[in-house]
């Protein structure tokens, strides 16, 4: 709470402030007190009638689906056994064959950096359809 704040919380600060202050300019303030509080209890009663018609509604759902005979439980599970089914990509085929520095045979799948010796070899003229598969 700020020191604004908690100094009003205090019935002696507020007695002491009071006094200083005439009776109109206190009357004003009390008004511009209650709209403000008047504000908060409409907020509090929105959120409530959201949360009461929320529940509402999943007691709604809940009835109609053990009426069709599905528990509840077993329609999370199944959601959440599609989400966790997520599948990694199979791996790409190579589409070049090329020789390292080495003298080693190597495949390229055509995808990312261009390996440097392909990337040599054309340099110096050749193509990349002498690499192909």
């Amino acid at each position: 709470m700020s020191k604004n704040l908690s100094s009003l919380n205090n019935i002696r600060t507020l007695r002491a402030a009071s006094r200083d202050l005439p009776l109109n300019e206190l009357e004003e303030l009390r008004q511009k007190f209650e709209t403000v509080v008047n504000e908060r209890r409409e907020e509090e009663r929105a959120r409530e009638a959201e949360a009461r018609e929320k529940a509402e509604k999943l007691a709604f759902y809940q009835e109609l689906l053990l009426e069709e005979g599905i528990n509840p439980s077993e329609l999370v599970n199944s959601a959440s056994a599609a989400v966790a089914g997520k599948k990694k990509r199979a791996k790409r085929p190579a589409k070049y064959r090329y020789s390292d520095e080495n003298g080693q045979v190597r495949y390229w799948t055509g995808q990312g950096r261009t390996p440097s010796a392909i990337k040599t070899a054309i340099e110096n003229g050749q193509s990349l359809d002498d690499f192909l598969l």
